[in-house]
């Protein structure tokens, strides 16, 4: 018997990238699932990787690898630019390509597919911008896209017959009723991923991140998973971020560093604050002001606790309630 061809898919977990694993290994084709998990991906919350879902469901191996700290510097500086928020969609694409390459070579993988549709998406799905991904992820003529691929040109896994033209799709543009078709010819009935699942592309969290880029140089993973958590406000150099529920009081604890201060309103329903950056004097009356606001005490006036990692009492401060529209100025916006 001949040796199965193996292949790299980029199963991202949504329902584009579950049918390309699907086409492909429909051809006999041995497909290994890659996935890159990111902090900025809707497609991985709530303790549940759809990926390896998906990868589950149509019986094929799984690897999952972090796209690490070093990602943080390509949404910085991106040489291609963002999409309508800070997506740097084309080098992201690139950035894990790359990554896609060397991993497909280590396990004797022929080549690499993703689930890209021709014009589905605006900034990295034109037909410039694919060759674009192609030339700097070392890939030209090599990247399969099997929902595409025949109003694409021949890729070498075509040419050299590892994979039969015929039948791959011819799919273009942003509307998906053909996916959704095949999706009920194939029996494929979960794919709970959303399109543009990623939060970079949410200008509410997009102006968070522009705001911890512009004040903060070494940014770390940590302040990353703050962003996703709370109501956050920018008073001079101090970032300050308020609880919205319970679960996000509980999670504003864990994730504060030794540095942060600390404020809430005793003995009755509040939010957690924490104020980050320089203690000025004027931005720890606005945290706790913010506390305060946020509460369920309906006095004018009212005492906030502040607490700080190196000191077992709390200080007690004494602030006057002041209204939303102060409160708002101080909101991280996009605009």
């Amino acid at each position: 018997m001949a040796k199965k061809i193996r292949a790299v898919g980029l199963l991202s977990g949504g329902l584009d990238s579950t049918l390309a694993a699907k086409l492909v290994t429909e051809q006999g084709i041995e497909v290994i699932a890659l996935n890159f998990t990111s902090p900025f991906c809707l497609c991985n919350q709530k303790g549940k990787c759809y990926s390896a879902e998906a990868a589950k469901q149509l019986g094929l191996q799984f690897k999952s690898i972090p796209k690490g700290k070093e990602y943080l510097k390509i949404i910085r500086h991106p040489p291609h630019g963002y999409g309508s928020a800070m997506n740097p969609c084309i080098d992201c694409r690139i950035f894990i390509l790359k990554k896609a390459k060397k991993f497909a070579k280590s396990i004797g993988a022929k080549f690499i597919f993703t689930g890209e549709v021709l014009g589905e998406r605006p900034m990295s799905q034109r037909i410039g911008a694919m060759k674009i991904i192609e030339k700097e992820a070392g890939l030209e003529g090599k990247l399969l896209r099997p929902l595409s691929a025949r109003l694409l040109p021949p890729t070498e896994a075509e040419k050299k017959f590892w994979i039969n033209r015929e039948k791959l799709l011819a799919i273009s543009g942003r509307r998906r009723k053909p996916q959704f078709e095949l999706a009920k010819k194939f029996g494929i009935n979960d794919y709970p991923c959303p399109s543009g699942g990623c939060l970079l592309t949410y200008k509410e969290f997009a102006a968070k991140v522009r705001d911890l880029f512009r004040h903060k140089r070494k940014v770390a993973l940590i302040d990353i998973e703050l962003l996703k958590i709370g109501r956050h406000f920018r008073f001079g150099q101090n970032k300050i971020i308020a609880g919205r529920n319970e679960q996000e009081n509980k999670q504003l604890a864990l994730l504060k560093q030794k540095s942060d201060f600390v404020f809430e309103v005793p003995n009755i329903g509040s939010p957690i604050v924490i104020m980050q950056g320089p203690k000025a004097k004027n931005a720890i009356v606005f945290a706790a002001q913010v506390a305060l606001h946020y509460s369920d005490c309906k006095a004018a006036e009212a005492v906030v606790e502040l607490k700080k990692e190196k000191s077992k009492n709390a200080k007690k401060l004494l602030v006057k309630k002041i209204s939303a529209e102060e409160i708002e100025k101080m909101r991280i916006n996009w605009f």
